[in-house]
């Protein structure tokens, strides 16, 4: 496993920290924080950031703070502070409009909560700048390149996405790859945006 570097450290103290701090204050505060469908009325702007700091259960929290130690170490050792905390808030912000665009369409009252949209744009990013380097998750437990988990980890995520409701936002999900694959493409100065001056 990586050593911790700091953007990364800050923020797993951060999420848990906050999820420590719900279970002491009453929940319509944190619900505050929530991400809200914009057909409940409870929607408000700051929580298109807001909620990827909250987590619904010990095992969420647990889950997506392995994630984000695994592949977020790595990744912000490569880029930098400042690139890696772009492409979180890119891979976040994504994850929220599509969210939001989902419930919308499929008339869902149920607020979203978690860092999983920004963990599955640095999915996405170690799977295309590391194809072929052999991971090993928990789930499942069998090593394999990263592309390929990659890509099995986004066609399940469509197929139960669009297999019903299940309590899990897998279209956060879908949307947290879409950003962090249009940022690795502005970066790079490929379509749909333009070439980049050097």
């Amino acid at each position: 496993m990586p050593p911790l570097p700091p953007v990364t450290k800050t923020l797993i103290l951060i999420c848990v920290g906050i999820f420590c701090l719900g279970l002491l204050i009453p929940p319509q505060y944190e619900a505050l924080a929530a991400l809200w469908p914009l057909s409940t009325g409870l929607f408000q702007p700051w929580q298109v950031v807001t909620y990827a700091f909250l987590h619904g259960s010990a095992f969420h929290l647990l889950f997506n703070m392995l994630g984000l130690w695994m592949f977020g170490s790595e990744l912000e050792n490569l880029w930098g502070q400042r690139r890696y905390i772009q492409f979180l808030v890119a891979s976040a912000l994504a994850a929220a409009v599509v969210q939001l665009g989902w419930t919308a369409l499929i008339g869902s009252s149920a607020p979203t909560v978690g860092a999983s949209g920004a963990l599955y744009g640095l999915l996405l990013a170690f799977g295309m700048l590391f194809p072929n380097r052999t991971i090993q998750l928990l789930i499942p437990p069998i090593p394999m390149k990263a592309k390929v988990y990659v890509a099995i980890f986004g066609g399940l995520e469509l197929l139960m996405g669009l297999g019903g409701p299940s309590g899990v936002a897998h279209f956060a999900h879908l949307g947290g790859m879409l950003g962090g694959f249009l940022m690795i493409r502005y970066w790079r100065g490929q379509a749909p945006f333009p070439r980049r001056r050097r």
